[in-house]
């Protein structure tokens, strides 16, 4: 079955895309938990964080490559987070590993 994530990869379902290349995609994350929450996703399908493997270092590597990029080109110039949810008490949603870009307002600690 189609994640959400997929079908916004194939156009199935619209988005505010602000980055894309061969390997991932980023897009305005739809319920946003700050000014500024997108979403890095990458375009192989890969539930989490958990089922990614050794082969799969230079993507993950390139998710947050992708992640710093959207950032400056977003303009938060003061700082930004960087979170990927893993599982359903790390608070992942969808399974489809993504990270999140979240900034324009100062983050508290502990997150949550």
């Amino acid at each position: 079955m189609s994640t959400i994530f997929k079908k916004i990869i194939d156009r199935e379902i619209p988005a505010k895309i602000v980055f894309e290349d061969g390997l991932a995609l980023a897009f305005h994350d739809v319920n946003p938990q700050a000014p500024t929450h997108v979403l890095v996703i990458p375009k192989q399908e890969i539930a989490g964080l958990d089922a990614a493997g050794e082969g799969d270092g230079a993507l993950l590597g390139h998710l947050l490559l992708v992640a710093k990029r959207v950032a400056y080109e977003l303009g938060l110039k003061d700082g930004y987070r960087v979170v990927i949810n893993n599982g359903p008490d790390g608070g992942q949603t969808v399974d489809h590993l993504h990270v999140h870009v979240l900034g324009g307002r100062a983050m508290g600690w502990p997150p949550g």
